[in-house]
Parts: C-alpha cells; structure tokens; sequence
C-alpha cells in the first residue's frame, strides 16, 4: 500500500510540474515600467507568481529561443531614433534574465521579432520606416549586425494611417519556407522565401503578396495548426481575412468582422491566436470595444463563424496568448497596467473570467515557455 501511494503522489508531482510555465511580459517603460518581467503560470489553475525582471526599454514585443535559453525583444527608441534588439540569457532552473547584447534593428520603432527554428536567425518587423530586418544569431545566443534589409514602398486608402509602408509583423511559416509580413500602411501581406543557409536569407523582392482590402491596415496573423489556412487581423476595419496557403500564395475564402454588427465605436483590433486543436480563433479589439472576438473554426472549410465576445476588463488590449494545454487565454490590457487569465470553455471555445489577474504597468506582449 505504501509503494502505491508513493507512486501516487510521483504521478500527481510530475503532472502538477508539468503545468507549469514561465510567463514574460514585455512593455512599454514610458511610464512606471522596468521593462520585461518573468512570472511562473501554472496551466492546471491559471495562478502566477513574480520571478524577476529586467531593465529594457520599451520591449514590446518578444521572442523566445527554441532551446528556451534566450529571450530576445525589441526596442521601440521612438521616431526619431533607430530602433533596437537586445538579447538575454534565461535560466530556466531560476527564472532569472540576463542582458548579453544589443544590435540596431535596421529601421524605426520596431515592432516584432521571430526567430528561426534552427536558432540562426532573428526576423525584425520595424513599424515607422516600414522595413523588415534580417539578424544573424552567434551560437552563444548574441545578436549579430544586420545582414539584410527589405525596405517596404507604398501607401493606401488611409491618409492619417496608411500614409506609407508600416511593417507590422514578421512571421515563419510552418515550414520555414516562407516569412509573411503585414504591412498595415501598404494594405498588404507580403510572403518572402527564406533560406537561412544563405548571408541573405530572405529575397530581396516579393515572391508573392496579396492586396487586402483598401484601408483595412493589416497586423498579425495566425496559422492553423493542422490545416494550409492564415488568418489575418486587420486593425483599422476590426475584420478578420480567411486564406488558404500553397507554396507561398495566398488564396482568400472569407472576410469577417471582428465586432458585433451593431458597434458604433471606434475600432482597432491588434491580435489573433488559434487554440492547439485547432476549434476555436480568438481576435483582441482595443478602440471603444475593448473585447476578444470568439470564433468557431470549421474543421472542413476552416471558414469562421461567430460565437460571441468576450470584455476584457480593461482598456486597450494588445497581445494575449493561449496556453499549450488550451485551458486558459491571457490578454496585456495596456491602458489599465493588468493580464487578465480567462478559462477557456473545451466545447465552446467561450470565455470566463476566472477572477486572476496580474497588474503591471503598460503590458503589450505575453509568451509562454515550459518550464
């Protein structure tokens, strides 16, 4: 009887450890904010606890290693400064971060970073000079200088916003074949094939792209775990586009909106994720609507359908992010310096409030990482 219970209480320690995740937040530090924090999240009940944190200047969007033993951000300088990347190490026994390097990010205000799979390259999407930037990765997890530089040309319907090109996110495929990268000022997705044994992994011209349509401003996207369909997030229209992805081309089949079809108020959508099976696409809305969009994924078409919204009590939501077990999603409410943990319903895809949240000042980006 004893060896049994010990066993028990094995299985029941090792299934508890392995929900646990190291949570990091990046921000923005104009105000009270240091810069990235790290909280451990345990998947099984939606708690966190601080860890550490870390100086780093504006630090809006993040990225972690495969090998999960660097972190790497951006560095939104501001207009007139060129932006910045910076590097740390990542103890995952401690949770603890530490600062190894720092490389200028090939354009202005900087706004997402990816890395490759086989950790030899950084992709860097800068906002204001519309520019996507190639960074070599040194095996001790340093940055390298800049290897290339795309430089977006072009403009849209939207004179305030759309005046010229604003890269705004720089995604792999699944494959790593490809990057496809937003660009909300030029209304279009850019798809550029990659190839990280070259100096210059990415063509230097288009191999394809899609128009989006005119003053929609599109953001991020977000790829089906199983299915060849993207989704993109428009943040100017507040609408989502379906397409299905073959060699690089994009195929449209659906446009949706991401707010309720009486919404009177301003929109600016800003993020879109996908639970691991695959049922359920979430969409954040800042504006006046300060909401997550719920849908239903088919599972044959992979077309959407609404299922309802969810408040996310507070303002200006930016990046959430969806667990690995599909339990619970947490969205960065800027404005209100708060991550709110909703559980996610397995049949419905519907959020509750589970009554958690985390106050930090000015949260704009939220990753995950096993513990």
């Amino acid at each position: 009887m004893r060896a049994i219970l010990i066993l028990l209480f094995a299985f029941i320690a090792t299934h508890t450890y392995s929900q646990d995740y190291y949570l990091f937040v990046g921000t923005y530090t104009n105000g009270p904010s240091l810069g990235i924090y790290v909280y451990k999240f345990n998947a099984a009940n939606g708690d966190a606890q601080p860890i550490d944190s870390i100086a780093s200047k504006n630090p809006s969007y993040l990225a972690i290693a495969p090998s999960g033993k660097y972190i790497y951000a951006v560095n939104e300088n501001g207009n007139t400064q060129q932006g910045e990347v910076s590097a740390y190490s990542f103890n995952k026994e401690t949770g603890k971060l530490a600062f190894l390097s720092k490389q200028q990010s090939g354009g202005n205000d900087p706004c997402y970073i990816s890395e490759s799979k086989n950790s030899k390259w950084l992709m860097v999407a800068n906002y204001s000079s519309g520019s996507v930037a190639a960074l070599p990765l040194n095996v001790d997890g340093t940055i390298g200088p800049i290897a290339e530089v795309i430089q977006h040309e072009g403009k849209s319907a939207d004179t305030i916003r759309q005046e010229k090109a604003h890269a705004h996110s720089a995604i792999f495929s699944p494959d790593e074949r490809y990057l496809l990268c937003a660009d909300l000022g030029m209304d279009k997705e850019m798809v550029y094939k990659f190839n990280s044994q070259s100096e210059h992994p990415l063509s230097g011209a288009k191999d394809s792209a899609i128009s989006i349509t005119p003053g929609s401003g599109p953001r991020h996207i977000a790829f089906h775990p199983t299915k060849p369909d993207v989704y993109i997030i428009e943040e100017l229209t507040g609408t989502v586009d379906a397409f299905h992805f073959l060699n690089g081309t994009l195929k449209p089949y659906q446009r949706i909106s991401s707010h309720p079809e009486d919404f009177k108020g301003q929109k600016g959508s800003a993020d879109i994720h996908i639970t691991p099976n695959g049922k359920f696409l979430y969409a954040s809305n800042r504006g006046d609507a300060n909401s997550i969009a719920i849908y239903a994924i088919d599972p044959v078409s992979g077309k959407l359908k609404i299922k309802g919204f969810q408040d996310v009590l507070g303002k200006h939501p930016r990046n959430f992010v969806i667990d690995p077990t599909g339990k619970f999603l947490l969205v960065a409410n800027r404005d209100t310096d708060n991550v709110v943990v909703f559980s996610i319903n397995q049949q419905t895809g519907m959020l509750k409030e589970t009554g958690k949240q985390l106050h930090i000042p000015n949260p704009v980006c939220l990753k995950l990482l096993k513990k």
